[in-house]
């Protein structure tokens, strides 16, 4: 096709690249003044039988349409046509002058900083950030995908798996072989995307892995087991003995190319967070604005524990509520907070749960079938707040018999920012009530869970406000 016209206007220069999808080519728009260069991506449909060329048109007007809705970002080609001649699909892009980020990735005996590296995934992570939040999967991320714009130095993302999904999504709806069809690049591409299951976090293994590579100076082709194996126990990738950086830095790209998608981070945004998390100076981590008015009361009006059934009484009697004294204290595992002398404590540390502690009410009868109780649970989560509610909702959901969401909220929890969640359910015959509150440090939720009967929830209210501002994180 070299120096032939398509379009009616695009004249082909020179081949770009090639795979079984189709060709890309660099070219001329010579119906614009000064003729600027643009990427032109040539699809041909395997058949040319009218039930592939009208599945290859239906695609292909869907995947245009996605490309014009991300070129509006700054860091992305803009779509600046997609047409159909003689039964064959292109798309045209704008093209950035500039080199791949493969020319900057050294070889292992010039790795590059710790510096160095958080600031490039930064760069990279902010692109991608608003391609998931618009809902895409990129499917291709690896240095030759990313080039460092010469206008102005910054990354720009190319070459999504677009013109790639509608080849494999044709050939599959024709009922032909699909031994080809899984997109990405090998060394780069996690499992799950090898099985054509692709998540966003199947973006977040590339990103990880390029980090890796820009740390150890090795090439993502040794991740196969040649000069980084993979933990036979786990199938992790084993690659911290060729880098010297910090153990923050170290786990957070351990999460980024987890084995398993449901480990890593699940977007862009979550894993940007936690790079930027660990450049923050310990000095701004502690110091916190004083709570406002209207926050406190949103604070005490928090219940997450309970009463023992004389104060209640006692409360009944009194126009003035009788004072809750904590007069005991747990301080283990990083965290402390304040019960009341009455409640039971039980030491769990379940490995399984993740709890940490249980705090039971005392019986108030030989008939008290259950102890109204609050739970104590730190996690590992590689999420955002905002992110994290949607996935407790789910493990509620998943977990609790008859499960109900009442109240979904924001809150406060040890001067931190922090979400809450009102929810009934069953345990066997009893029908519960629960609030469960959480927030965030690092990459662990500090969650804490009050249970109770639905009849007597309300009655302990007094007593889970107390300990809730009692509640502290070291």
């Amino acid at each position: 096709m070299l120096s032939q016209t398509v379009g009616g206007r695009y004249q082909i220069l020179a081949q770009l690249g090639q795979g079984g999808f189709g060709k890309t080519y660099l070219a001329l728009d010579i119906q614009r003044p000064g003729k600027p260069q643009c990427v032109v991506k040539h699809l041909k449909p395997l058949s040319n039988d009218e039930f592939t060329l009208r599945e290859a048109k239906r695609l292909f007007d869907l995947e245009a349409a996605t490309l014009e809705s991300l070129g509006k970002h700054d860091q992305i080609p803009q779509l600046l046509a997609h047409f159909e001649e003689h039964q064959e699909f292109y798309l045209v892009q704008e093209f950035i002058p500039g080199h791949d980020l493969s020319e900057e990735l050294p070889p292992r005996s010039n790795q590059l900083s710790q510096a160095e590296v958080i600031k490039l995934l930064k760069e990279i992570l902010e692109v991608l950030k608003f391609v998931h939040q618009s809902n895409v999967i990129h499917r291709d991320i690896k240095p030759a995908n990313i080039r460092r714009r010469n206008s102005d130095g910054r990354v720009v993302l190319i070459d999504f798996g677009a013109v790639k999904q509608i080849s494999t999504q044709i050939a599959n709806s024709h009922g032909q072989s699909s031994f080809t069809v899984a997109i990405g690049t090998p060394g780069y591409m996690p499992s799950e995307q090898a099985n054509q299951v692709p998540q966003f976090s199947s973006d977040i293994y590339a990103v990880g892995v390029i980090g890796i590579q820009a740390l150890t100076g090795l090439n993502p082709a040794d991740f196969s087991g040649l000069g980084l194996p993979r933990n036979p126990n786990t199938g992790e990738i084993d690659w911290h003995h060729h880098a010297q950086i910090s153990p923050q830095l170290t786990q957070i790209i351990d999460t980024m190319v987890r084995y398993d998608f449901r480990q890593r981070y699940l977007t862009a945004e979550s894993a940007l967070q936690a790079l930027e998390n660990l450049e923050k100076p310990a000095v701004t981590q502690v110091q916190k604005k004083p709570l406002s008015i209207s926050a406190k009361k949103v604070f005490l009006g928090v219940g997450i524990t309970a009463v023992v059934a004389i104060a209640i009484v006692l409360f009944s009697q009194f126009k003035t509520p009788t004072p809750i004294i904590l007069t005991k204290e747990y301080s283990e595992d990083g965290v402390k907070i304040k019960y009341p002398e009455a409640w039971t404590r039980q030491d769990v540390k379940n490995p399984v749960t993740q709890e940490l502690v249980i705090f039971l009410s005392p019986k108030q009868s030989d008939s008290d079938k259950f102890q109204e109780k609050l739970t104590i649970s730190l996690e590992d989560l590689s999420s955002t707040l905002d992110e994290s509610r949607n996935l407790f909702i789910q493990e509620i959901k998943n977990s609790v018999s008859e499960a109900k969401i009442v109240d979904s909220s924001e809150t406060t929890l040890a001067n931190k920012r922090a979400n809450q969640l009102i929810f009934t359910g069953k345990d066997g015959e009893n029908s519960l009530k629960n609030l469960q509150v959480w927030t965030l440090k690092g990459e662990q939720a500090y969650v804490i869970t009050y249970t109770a009967t639905i009849d007597d929830y309300e009655r302990f209210l007094p007593t889970a406000e107390k300990m809730i501002q009692s509640f502290e994180i070291n």
